[in-house]
């Protein structure tokens, strides 16, 4: 897992799907994945379903992170914009199904929207994630 401590003091609400706050060590390589539709190699949106465009926006945000050296266990925050209206449960379940057993969940914001661009996008999913600087990769 990643270098980040998760973070969910006992006087807030506890879920499997976000942590409260997420601390990331000094030294520490940054990656800022710009927002992910559910879009296909061709620019198109993949469905008419929050689910289906919600685990293709997760396909295209692990093809940028491992592009950059880092995989889901290293997001340590989301930002997912849902277009207003739209079932946002079959994008959480969808959460739960690709996120790995165990791995700590980011933390996250999601914000409902009137329109997020291409055609028939309901989701867009943003992440920051955290991974041990270059640097200290290669003296290790």
């Amino acid at each position: 897992m990643g270098i980040a401590t998760h973070i969910n003091p006992e006087s807030l609400h506890s879920s499997p799907f976000f942590s409260q706050a997420v601390r990331v060590p000094a030294g520490a390589d940054t990656i800022y994945v710009g927002g992910q539709n559910g879009v296909g190699p061709d620019g198109t949106v993949v469905g008419p379903g929050v689910g289906e465009q919600t685990r293709q926006a997760f396909r295209n945000l692990v093809a940028c992170l491992e592009a950059a050296g880092a995989d889901l266990t290293d997001v340590v925050r989301w930002t997912i914009l849902v277009v207003d209206g739209s079932p946002i449960e079959e994008g959480i379940a969808v959460f739960g199904e690709l996120w790995p057993d165990g791995a700590p969940p980011p933390a996250i914001t999601v914000a409902m929207v009137a329109d997020l661009g291409p055609e028939g996008a309901l989701v867009e999913i943003e992440a920051v994630a955290a991974v041990v600087a270059e640097r200290t990769r290669t003296a290790e």
